[in-house]
């Protein structure tokens, strides 16, 4: 299966020092995952890899042959997964808008009746938690539900060096198991969802909302 790796953070200035620090976490999520789930494909999705207009126009509202190559790239790729890893700061209590923002440029059908992963991180001692409680309702209005185990890391700057791995005095091992509570969940749904997509294809059994917004309101 193919799982992508979403680094919600395009940040370029301190504090917190050194700048984006989930750059980090996501080597440390990268390198578990490979090392635990080595028969699966993850990718690692930066921001800064795929630059966006500054006035806003999603992937769905270009025609077909006017979509901006790195946007149609990304998503072909966010329809091909199988599954996300959503890792992200936290900034006034919510999460990051950089992520936000480049999610926000595909429509929930690319997502949709997959699993998705929430890990978030601070540099103080929250560890982003309550930016995990928004992305729920985030991640679950596009489609990809979150499985019920989050990770959360706080003070990652003293976790993890910039190669993503353990600093002097951090148990690699204890980081492993708590990490591999919420990555099991997501690669055992993975699984599940892809062979019944296989099995029944959801966009054709329950459909989209593609045309305008009162195809979500009720009759009447």
């Amino acid at each position: 299966m193919k799982f992508l790796i979403f680094l919600g953070s395009v940040r370029d200035s301190t504090p917190p020092r050194p700048a984006r620090l989930g750059a980090r976490l996501v080597q440390a999520c990268l390198t578990c995952l490979q090392v635990n789930y080595g028969d699966h494909q993850f990718e690692v999705i930066d921001p800064l890899d795929y630059p966006l207009e500054p006035v806003f126009k999603p992937h769905f509202a270009y025609s077909s042959r006017q979509v901006p190559e790195p946007l149609q790239r990304l998503a072909d790729k966010i329809a091909a997964a199988d599954g996300y890893v959503m890792v992200s700061p936290e900034y006034n209590h919510s999460m990051s808008p950089a992520l936000a923002n480049l999610l926000n440029h595909f429509g929930s059908s690319l997502f949709a009746f997959k699993p998705s992963a929430i890990v978030t991180y601070s540099a103080g001692q929250w560890g982003g938690m309550r930016a995990a409680v928004g992305m729920r309702t985030f991640l679950s209005e596009l489609g990809c539900l979150p499985v019920s185990a989050m990770i959360h890391v706080p003070k990652v700057q003293d976790v993890f060096d910039e190669q993503g791995e353990p600093l002097a005095g951090v148990e690699l091992a204890d980081w492993q198991a708590y990490f591999g509570r919420t990555f099991n969940q997501l690669l055992w749904w993975a699984d599940a969802t892809a062979k019944q997509r296989a099995a029944v294809d959801p966009h054709q059994a329950i459909g989209h909302f593609q045309r305008s917004a009162d195809q979500r309101n009720a009759p009447g």
